[in-house]
């Protein structure tokens, strides 16, 4: 109970604080959107929708163990975060959704992910999922987002299917791993190549690649999610086979124009990197709360003279660990108000703000582990088990430091181009 109230109370602070700390970044954003008429009410609404989080936090965070034990997120947590508007945050007015900044959804995915880790990174995955839509053809994006919809769409980037050109169309196959938040989805993404009577086309740049998304019924489920970390996510394969898709449900999601008009028509990529930094960042803010209140539960180590909380070096290592959390969270609100202004402008670059948000991305992910493994070790031996969510932080952490967006050999493209070498695309190399 005392480590309930302690979160519960942590997370309210942090939601305050996260506010005063947007007050900037949204009233620049405000004066940008004041053109068209919305100021008031997007702010508004990304007030809303972060208290409405704070209220939902301790619900979510007293059920993870029922979350990791079914290994996905349970329907009606999903059915709350819809209720918020999180599945239509990123989504214009003409459409029916919020239009609310990215920072702003930052810091929602940040407050979701220090209450369970998988729920937030399914919503993580939910509200980029959103970014990426913005390169449907219109009368796709307008049947997904239809009548002020709010669907849950997830997609995978890893292009494991085919599609074959048909009259019309494409057949497509395929069994993408990684489908997180697939089984509560009402449309799934997947990437493929391109093929022309079973080749693949090729451009100047390798494979012609390109995005199909289709009604979640259309896909086939394989539960394969049996994970150290992340387990409550769902991450199972999905899979096609010669589902033919016709050409206006084939998008590229790359690199293509958006259909909808302001900052979305920049690169999306680098507002990736930044929706991942703020998982691990909510994941490490948790695991400082659940050590301090183990420590102010009065627990002291085997043969030692003081409580945890009295013992000058676990003061000492604690304010340490606080520190790189500071740090690390200093660094994605810098990193992602960046990019909004500079796309508000239209001025973020696919290639060199893509390298240096997956740069940013890697030192909060290498942060926010040490921070965690930090906490766990001074927790002492009680926390090996599993009743105590600090081990759960351990295995989360280090399970969303294995995703592509936080690897860290991509600081060499950080590097080079600090070194004045052209920019690159990151991941494919030109």
């Amino acid at each position: 109970m005392l480590i309930t109230l302690s979160f519960a109370s942590a997370v309210a602070a942090q939601a305050r604080l996260e506010e005063d700390e947007m007050v900037a970044a949204q009233s620049m954003t405000a004066r940008r959107l004041d053109a068209r008429g919305s100021t008031e009410t997007t702010s508004h609404d990304a007030a809303q929708l972060l208290a409405a989080i704070r209220d939902l936090a301790p619900s979510f965070a007293a059920r993870s163990d029922e979350i990791e034990s079914a290994r996905r997120v349970p329907g009606d947590i999903i059915d709350s975060l819809r209720r918020i508007g999180l599945f239509k945050s990123l989504v214009p007015r003409s459409h029916g959704g919020l239009e609310l900044s990215v920072p702003d959804v930052v810091t929602a995915i940040e407050l979701l992910s220090a209450a369970d880790s998988s729920v937030g990174w399914v919503a993580m995955i939910a509200t980029g999922s959103q970014l990426f839509c913005t390169r449907l053809a219109p009368e796709i994006y307008g049947r997904v987002f239809a009548d002020g919809a709010d669907p849950m769409v997830v997609g995978v980037g890893t292009p494991a299917g085919r599609a074959e050109m048909t009259d019309g169309g494409f057949r497509v196959s395929g069994r993408w791993p990684f489908s997180s938040g697939c089984q509560n989805a009402q449309w799934i993404v997947g990437h493929c190549v391109i093929t022309r009577d079973g080749e693949p086309v090729m451009t100047d740049h390798g494979p012609l690649t390109r995005f199909v998304i289709l009604p979640a019924e259309r896909w086939r489920i394989e539960e394969t999610w049996q994970a150290s970390g992340l387990t409550g996510t769902g991450s199972h394969h999905v899979v096609l086979e010669h589902a033919l898709v016709p050409d206006e449900m084939v998008f590229d999601a790359l690199t293509g124009p958006s259909n909808v008009a302001g900052p979305f028509e920049s690169a999306l990529a680098p507002f990736v990197s930044s929706l991942h930094g703020a998982v691990a960042v909510g994941i490490a803010t948790a695991a400082i709360e659940d050590l301090a209140a183990l420590a102010k539960q009065g627990r002291r180590q085997l043969f030692a003279n003081a409580d945890l909380k009295d013992a000058p070096v676990f003061q000492h290592a604690f304010g340490r660990l606080g520190a790189s959390l500071r740090a690390a969270r200093a660094l994605l609100r810098v990193q992602v108000v960046d990019q909004w202004v500079r796309a508000l402008a239209g001025q973020l670059d696919a290639e060199a703000d893509f390298a240096e948000g997956l740069q940013g991305s890697a030192w909060i992910h290498a942060t926010c582990s040490d921070v965690v493994s930090g906490c766990y070790t001074l927790g002492g031996a009680s926390v090996i088990f599993s009743s105590s969510p600090l081990q759960r932080r351990l295995r989360d952490i280090h399970a969303a430091r294995q995703h592509v967006f936080a690897q860290e050999r991509f600081y060499t493209q950080a590097g080079a181009i600090a070194l004045g070498f052209p920019p690159v695309n990151p991941f494919f190399g030109h």
